[in-house]
């Protein structure tokens, strides 16, 4: 069986290249594209799109980071507007099928659950989105709980939200540990295949 890199790892049309850390793991099928820097013991799944090239209107280009120890797991698309930039704190989880659409800036110890889509929003640390939410040109402060398939597009739905109780957090940690001994995983599998 053949170790591959992502589907697509390219540079955007001013030139930017993504840069992965040796300690982080990407999936063959998944797609970098630009400005993207991976830390070390990330976790990207399969079909991911992590896509920074949209210039502002000086040509500049923002990053999307994924800083250490988060996951952006099967069919995450990573996005953002032109000039844009989104940012993704450590020990976050970005769950099946979301869309987050910068700009963005998440914080740490996040969960965003499965489809959720977040746009011109900054998270506090430890939030939890839950499956399905919609949360647009917002602040969330930390530990904020978002039910599953709320719409939070206004400040004032935001700053009435919950608060992540321990079973969320539980739940985050659990997310984030799997995801981490995964990377370490797939990473001993591929350095064998490269051996054998």
């Amino acid at each position: 069986m053949k170790s591959e890199g992502p589907a697509f790892v390219g540079a955007n049309p001013t030139g930017h290249i993504p840069r992965v850390d040796d300690k982080a793991f990407v999936h063959h099928s998944a797609q970098l594209i630009g400005n993207v820097r991976i830390e070390r013991h990330v976790f990207v799944g399969p079909v991911a799109v992590i896509r920074a090239d949209e210039p502002n209107e000086r040509g500049k280009v923002q990053s999307i980071v994924i800083k250490p120890q988060s996951n952006v797991q099967d069919g995450v698309i990573l996005h953002a507007l032109g000039g844009s930039r989104i940012s993704i704190g450590p020990n976050t989880s970005v769950a099946h099928g979301a869309v987050v659409h910068g700009p963005c800036k998440i914080g740490s110890n996040c969960f965003i659950g499965f489809r959720v889509v977040v746009f011109d929003a900054i998270l506090g640390d430890s939030v939890y989105l839950g499956a399905g939410a919609i949360v647009q040109n917002v602040r969330l402060q930390t530990c904020a709980l978002v039910p599953p398939g709320s719409v939070i597009v206004s400040q004032k739905d935001a700053d009435q939200l919950g608060r992540v109780g321990p079973r969320e957090r539980r739940f985050m940690e659990t997310v984030v540990r799997t995801n981490i001994e995964l990377t370490k995983g797939y990473l001993r599998l591929k350095a064998s295949m490269k051996g054998g």
